[in-house]
């Protein structure tokens, strides 16, 4: 069923074309993943297909309800069923304040009670952790209408989207699939382009070589030698003009071929950098940073109670837990120093806050890395470049930078400062997908030691070799990747399972046994005693069945 459609959309900032739309149509079995860099119009595209926003050209036409779950917040006063609501985990007494991924889950809950035939969702997972946010997969799966979500969580994408709408420089294209299949797609087109771009390339460079030889031979024409006579001469001159003629014919056949030889655009690629060269020297120490028998708490709430952990040197670890678990304050612990941990002295801290204050407002994106950069301007430039800034944009001043361009140069500096370890308090905020992706590629890379925080599943999984889970206000170490950590608390479950119902078959087998004794009890039985135990199985049964 055809839900919305629009033809020939068009839509200006300025002077500058953001949106140029010549159709697109959404039907109600589609789940759409809205891809493509900061700026591109996602979320101007959005506005426009749900009535918030007018297109300068062009029409929309909607046939069915919707809902539009925004980046704004919402207010706790908008109605939600108590239903839905408990669903989400949210109390249904209104509060004062809420925290930023209580006021997310909350605008989602909204979104499902309306009931609407198609949702579009800008931005649904930011400040939620990794829990809240398969939460909201399993709904939004359940959800029977159509999706169209703005998101930079690639596994999210990936469990939820059929489709992916990826905008570039205004213009639209569908992929089919999730992402991973849309990444797969994109990289099978790209080595097309490289393909298609040195074909070119040799023909046009075979067409170049052969004018070349032909304007020779067309000026290598000598005349008639003096010892000739006339009729000679006559005769040595007009093959020589017929010769030259031809070749004159040749070299504009050639030269038209060259003028109509297809342009094919050389694909941008980002030079590489080898970023074992920011390491200076090898570390001895073991751990890093120690934490033994922490207890932290705010006035009446406990964060951590005999707490204990390790980061190791050269480890990429990742520190996860539910909100309000104790991630930040664990951190600032770290940078504010703490009677309970114990840092060492070879450390050298670079930290990455989301408050992304280290930049000065009124310098340009280079001079604000140089200012505290140990290494050349060459190797800062080949860094951003890699991190997605073009040629001209380490120029612009920090004022008029969005907020992803801020998070990368804040990564940037911080990078090249003279540091071992490299803490970073949820660096993703903010960032585009392919930035996102940039960053990941140079702290793989990374040779120094790494602890960071993220709810992102996808930037966890393709960085972390140990995870640092806040569990029951306690630390959870493990040495292995996110997948193999939960693989671990998989089989923890399957096992506890399993050892339950094997208590259970016990339990059954002595209940049998005990209503047998009961019923006809011999001389040697204590009745009384009997009775007792069997409440207390029953009881057990009870227990572990619920």
């Amino acid at each position: 069923m055809l839900l919305i459609e629009c033809a020939n959309i068009k839509k200006y900032y300025g002077d500058r074309l953001i949106l140029d739309i010549e159709g697109l149509k959404i039907y109600s079995n589609d789940r759409i993943g809205v891809v493509g860099l900061n700026g591109m119009g996602k979320t101007t595209l959005l506005n426009i297909l749900c009535g918030n926003l007018n297109p300068d050209e062009g029409f929309v036409k909607r046939y069915k309800s919707f809902s539009y779950i925004s980046q704004l917040e919402t207010t706790i006063e908008e109605a939600v069923s108590g239903e839905t609501a408990s669903k989400f985990g949210i109390s249904e007494a209104l509060k004062e304040y809420m925290s930023g991924g209580e006021k997310t889950k909350f605008r989602l809950a909204k979104g499902l009670d309306e009931r609407s035939e198609i949702i579009f969702a800008d931005e649904p997972t930011p400040n939620l952790d990794i829990d809240s946010v398969k939460l909201i997969e399993e709904k939004f799966k359940a959800y029977k209408g159509a999706l169209v979500i703005v998101s930079h969580d690639r596994s999210f994408l990936d469990r939820i989207c059929n489709k992916i709408l990826e905008i570039d420089k205004g213009k639209l294209k569908i992929y089919t699939g999730n992402y991973t299949a849309y990444k797969e797609q994109r990289e099978k087109e790209n080595e097309r382009a490289r393909f298609e771009y040195e074909k070119y390339q040799r023909e046009k460079k075979r067409l170049e070589n052969v004018m070349v030889e032909t304007n020779e031979k067309g000026r290598s024409i000598k005349k008639a030698p003096s010892r000739m006579g006339n009729s000679e001469a006559r005769l040595h001159k007009m093959g020589d003009q017929r010769a030259k003629a031809n070749l004159d014919r040749a070299a504009k056949s050639i030269k038209s071929r060259l003028n109509n030889l297809e342009v094919k655009e050389k694909p941008s690629e980002v030079d590489k950098i080898k970023l074992d060269a920011l390491s200076s020297g090898k570390l001895h120490s073991k751990i890093l940073i120690s934490g033994k028998n922490i207890n932290k708490e705010f006035k009446d709430k406990v964060i951590f109670k005999g707490a204990s952990f390790d980061i190791y040197n050269g480890s990429k670890t990742a520190l996860i837990g539910a909100n309000g678990s104790g991630k930040t304050t664990l951190i600032n612990m770290i940078m504010k120093g703490n009677s309970s941990l114990k840092i060492s002295n070879v450390a050298k801290i670079g930290y990455f806050s989301q408050s992304l204050d280290i930049l000065d407002e009124n310098s340009s994106i280079i001079e604000n890395i140089m200012k505290e950069s140990i290494y050349s301007e060459s190797f800062a430039r080949t860094l951003l470049a890699r991190l997605l800034f073009k040629k001209e944009d380490i120029y612009k001043k920090v004022e008029l930078l969005s907020g992803g361009e801020r998070v990368k140069a804040s990564f940037a500096k911080i990078f090249l400062r003279d540091i071992n370890l490299l803490i970073l308090d949820e660096p993703t905020n903010y960032l585009d997908i392919y930035s996102m992706e940039a960053l990941e590629e140079a702290l793989r890379d990374y040779p120094k030691t790494i602890l960071f925080v993220s709810h992102d599943r996808g930037f966890v999984s393709s960085i972390a070799d140990n995870v640092l889970s806040i569990e029951d206000k306690k630390f959870v170490s493990f040495k292995g990747t996110y997948e193999e950590f939960i693989e671990s608390k998989t089989k923890k479950i399957d096992n506890s399972r399993e050892e339950k119902e094997k208590r259970i078959l016990i339990l059954e087998n002595r209940i049998s046994e005990l209503i047998g004794r009961l019923s006809m009890p011999s001389k040697k039985d204590n009745v009384e005693m009997l009775d007792k135990e069997y409440r207390s199985v029953l009881l057990e049964l009870k227990e572990l069945r619920r």
